[in-house]
């Protein structure tokens, strides 16, 4: 039933907004190792990637000399996809390229 005001019109509650959360982000971190070409770096942060060619040689050489570097920052499905075709195709060009994902800090 529904509620009147004191000249007989409806009475109307506005429902507070529902504020959606930002869906948790994951960090594809890249690996070095001794035999994976910086060409083939290059051209999968590229392909699989999409970064630019200066970008995709800006990360291959972080990994390079520090060890790992992140590829990007994804939501859990599209990290775990962009881990999967990287992989494969290191597979396919008999490349050890390892990647793994963990999850981006929380700045809450």
């Amino acid at each position: 039933m529904a509620e009147l005001d004191d000249e007989g019109g409806v009475i109307t509650r506005t429902k507070p907004e529902k504020k959606t959360k930002r869906p948790k982000l994951f960090k594809v971190l890249m690996h070095n190792d001794d035999y994976t070409t910086r060409d083939f770096v290059v051209w999968v942060l590229q392909v699989v990637f999409r970064k630019d060619e200066s970008e995709a040689i800006r990360i291959m050489m972080h990994v390079h000399h520090t060890g790992v570097g992140v590829a990007g920052l994804y939501t859990r499905e599209v990290a775990e996809t962009k881990i999967a075709q990287t992989e494969q195709l290191a597979q396919e060009h008999e490349y050890p390229l390892h990647l793994t994902m963990e999850p981006e800090d929380d700045e809450d």
